[in-house]
C-alpha cells in the first residue's frame, strides 16, 4: 500500500482560474517535495494528445523523483481505453481508473459487460488493472453486477464512498457492496452544511478526518495494507474568496491529508 496524490489534489492550482496554472511536471515536483512516491494523473485529458516523446519525458521525471504513476480517465469504449493502455505502457503505469460514462457515451449494463469483455484481455496481457470508480451516475450494486461476472485480477473498483452520496447511497453500503473487488482508493472527506436561511444543504469537501467519511470503517473493510491497495488523496475544496486564498487552502488540505494518513499508519 502506498499513499499518493491525484491531479484532483491540485484541482484549483492547475485550473484556468489562476494566473499561472500548474503543469503536470510542476505537480510531480510538488509531490516529490512532499516525499510522496505515487501520483495519479486523473481526468487530465490533455495527456491524450501528448506525443510518445513527451510521455517518456514525464516518465523520466517521475523515475528521477522516485514517483510511480497511475492514470485516470472516463468511459469504457475500446479505442479510448487502448489509447490509455498505450500511455500506461510509456509511463509504466499499472492502474487505470475509469468510469462507466463519458461525456459522449453512457452504456447500458449489457453494453458495459460487452465492452469490458472486449477490452479486458488487453489489460491482462499488459498486466494493468482497470479500476471502475463508484459515483452517483451508476448505483454501486448495478456497477458490481457488471464487474462481478469477470473473475479477473485486471478488473476491479476504485472506491470513493463520497461520490455516491448524491444518489442517496450511504457510504457504508457502498463500501460493503464493493470492498471485495477494490483495487484503488480515492480518499477525500465531505460534509453537509446548511445553506443561507436554512434552505437546503450543500455537500462539499472538508479536511480529512473532520467530516462524514468513516475512514476507519473503510480501512477495516478494504484492508489496503494487507492487499496492496494504494490510497490516492483528492479534495472537494470549494472556491474561496480569491485565487490566492484558494490555492493556499488547497495546499494546506493536501499537506493535512498526507500527514493524516501517515499518522494513521505510523500507529500500526
Amino acid at each position: 500500500m502506498t499513499i499518493g496524490l491525484s491531479t484532483y489534489a491540485f484541482f484549483w492550482r492547475a485550473s484556468t482560474r489562476v494566473a499561472q496554472p500548474m503543469t503536470l511536471a510542476q505537480m510531480l515536483q510538488k509531490t516529490a517535495e512532499m516525499s510522496v512516491s505515487l501520483f495519479q494523473i486523473c481526468d487530465y485529458a490533455q495527456i491524450e494528445q501528448w506525443s510518445d516523446d513527451e510521455l517518456r519525458a514525464l516518465r523520466r521525471q517521475a523515475e528521477k523523483s522516485g514517483i510511480t504513476l497511475e492514470l485516470g480517465t472516463r468511459g469504457l469504449t475500446g479505442a479510448h481505453l487502448r489509447r490509455y493502455l498505450h500511455i500506461a505502457r510509456l509511463l509504466d503505469a499499472r492502474i487505470i481508473r475509469s468510469m462507466f460514462n463519458s461525456a459522449s457515451h453512457q452504456p447500458t449494463q449489457a453494453e458495459a459487460v460487452q465492452l469490458l469483455a472486449d477490452i479486458l484481455p488487453d489489460f491482462e496481457r499488459q498486466q494493468v488493472a482497470l479500476c471502475l470508480e463508484t459515483y452517483e451516475q451508476v448505483n454501486s450494486a448495478d456497477m458490481m453486477a457488471v464487474i462481478n461476472p469477470f473473475d479477473s485480477p485486471a478488473l476491479g473498483v476504485c472506491l470513493d464512498p463520497a461520490n455516491c452520496v448524491a444518489a442517496l447511497e450511504l457510504p457504508a453500503q457502498v463500501i460493503d457492496n464493493t470492498a471485495a473487488r477494490v483495487l484503488n482508493l480515492h480518499i477525500k472527506d465531505f460534509a453537509f452544511t446548511r445553506r443561507d436561511g436554512w434552505v437546503g444543504f450543500t455537500l462539499t469537501g472538508c479536511p480529512l478526518g473532520e467530516g462524514l467519511l468513516d475512514y476507519d470503517l473503510l480501512i477495516d473493510k478494504v484492508r489496503p495494507a494487507e492487499r496492496g491497495i494504494n490510497q490516492i488523496i483528492e479534495h472537494w475544496l470549494p472556491w474561496q474568496e480569491n485565487a490566492e486564498l484558494t490555492c493556499q487552502r488547497e495546499a494546506q488540505w493536501t499537506q493535512h491529508s498526507v500527514e493524516f494518513l501517515r499518522h494513521k499508519y505510523a500507529q500500526e
